[in-house]
């Protein structure tokens, strides 16, 4: 380790910065962050210094440095231009143990500036020893995916309750047990959900309980997505980590499970048409079973858990037994396999209007309001549609649109076997049968999908052989 990690206290400290353009800027405006007094030393500086100048944030001295502008400093900056200048301010800092920092040379430094994450009260610093500043800060914006924004308020309502919960457990062991055991759980989710008041009672409530009292745990309804990893949100990863127990049903893809906790415990409830693996009213009572042993239930769910993903009849059922849970938004099938096949949804050319449909209801049958889905300059998406496709492409038709309606199947979309094919509404059934796509498949219908050959992007890396019809080029079959 070539630099010893430090955080300086620098409130009413004198620094100083000799230079005026954009580095800088940079470096007093991290400096005011901190409280710190600035003397700034510069034949010209640049307008957004002179804007601090004219509200008094700085002190503004319109020179060349000199030797006497280092009396009094506790840190010094060189960002002139001139490498001549800043090895000598470097060189005279030394000579007068005060810390100096040269821009661009690290050789020159006796301390260097990480690439910092404020969460105010906590700072995550990033350094690369001065090696290469750029892959700091990409370090650091990886580190801004995975700590929440409101971590500083939980740092804070922390800080509220240390000298409560040092008179409420004697030793340091106990303290250290709740706050480990506070941190991971309902509190912390309460204070990045925003909800202040409720985490501090829950605080509140858990001192004044009996120590023997078995806690409830909380269910995670989280939205997994269409089944590209990297379209997670960044909550649904974070209680993803933290989860005790994940129960996950057909469509979660395995690289999102492999960003689960791997010691937590697993329960498949996968359903399938007609082969459902645990019936959803045993999945609804399995979560309140789990959350009321104290633990921690990630159900995690394909797509969005409010799209035709039976997330309602779920929470319908931890909210009749008491148990607290959270709802975490996911990009849905229709969103994304449209965004990965190129097919805008709504286009002002195309399509004003967007409906999604299940392709079949709980009884199998296909009962839908075909007159309101037959409309000029619309889009109609259809999940879970395959077993039914001749059935829609005969009602479709039989209520007024035409046959030679543009529609796509996509199949496996966002992912990387993702294959789009492309047909019309007369020939659906014929598209199913011949390409032989298999769930999980999207069906989109209207005038938009005529954009797809046009604005498709996504080449996924093929891992599944072309079928004949693949091969037809009056299929118009594009793998994007």
């Amino acid at each position: 380790m070539n630099h010893f990690p430090l955080f300086l206290t620098l409130k009413n400290r004198l620094c100083l910065v000799v230079g005026g353009g954009s580095v800088a800027t940079r470096k007093v405006d991290n400096l005011l962050a901190t409280g710190a007094n600035i003397r700034l030393v510069s034949p010209q500086i640049s307008t957004d210094l002179q804007q601090k100048v004219d509200d008094k944030q700085i002190t503004y001295l319109a020179k060349n440095f000199e030797p006497t502008d280092l009396e009094n400093c506790f840190l010094v900056f060189a960002t002139t231009d001139n490498a001549e200048v800043n090895t000598e301010i470097a060189s005279l800092a030394d000579s007068k143990n005060i810390p100096v920092n040269v821009a661009d040379n690290p050789e020159r430094c006796s301390f260097i500036v990480p690439s910092v994450l404020d969460r105010s009260p906590v700072t995550v610093a990033v350094s690369t020893g001065g090696a290469s500043p750029v892959l700091a800060r990409q370090l650091r914006m990886k580190l801004e995916t995975i700590i929440p924004s409101s971590c500083g308020r939980l740092a804070a309502i922390t800080e509220e309750y240390r000298a409560k919960v040092k008179a409420h457990f004697p030793t340091q062991e106990q303290r250290k047990k709740f706050w480990e055991s506070a941190l991971k759980g309902s509190f912390a989710e309460l204070v990045y959900a925003g909800q202040d008041s409720a985490a501090r009672k829950l605080l509140d409530d858990t001192l004044a309980a009996e120590e023997d009292e078995n806690p409830m745990g909380e269910v995670y309804l989280v939205g997994a997505g269409p089944g590209d990893p990297d379209l997670l949100t960044f909550k649904a990863v974070r209680l993803m980590q933290q989860a005790d127990v994940i129960v996950y049903d057909r469509l979660v893809s395995q690289p999102i499970l492999a960003m689960a906790n791997k010691n937590a415990e697993r329960f498949y409830v996968g359903k399938e048409k007609d082969n459902h693996a645990v019936p959803q009213d045993k999945i609804n009572d399995l979560l309140v079973e789990l959350a009321t042993q104290g633990k921690r239930v990630l159900r995690l769910k394909g797509g969005d858990p409010f799209i035709f993903g039976r997330g309602g009849e779920e929470i319908e059922t931890l909210a009749e037994n008491n148990v607290p849970f959270q709802v975490v938004p996911g990009i849905t099938a229709a969103a994304g396999c449209a965004s990965y096949s190129g097919i805008p949804l709504t286009h002002r050319d195309f399509a004003q209007s967007v409906t999604f449909a299940t392709g079949h209801l709980k009884d199998g049958s296909i009962n839908l309001n075909w007159e309101q889905l037959v409309q000029p300059n619309h889009t109609i998406v259809f999940y879970m549609g395959l077993t039914g496709i001749s059935v829609i492409s005969e009602q479709l038709q039989a209520h007024g649109m035409s046959a030679d309606m543009p529609a796509a199947l996509v199949e496996q979309g966002t992912t990387r076997n993702q294959r789009v094919h492309i047909g019309t509404v007369g020939n659906l059934p014929q598209l199913v049968e011949e390409t032989g796509v298999r769930a999980p498949t999207l069906t989109i219908i209207g005038n938009v999908v005529q954009l797809h050959e046009k604005l498709a992007w996504y080449v996924p890396e093929r891992h599944v052989q072309e079928t004949e019809f693949s091969r037809n080029k009056d299929s118009k079959l594009n793998n994007g």
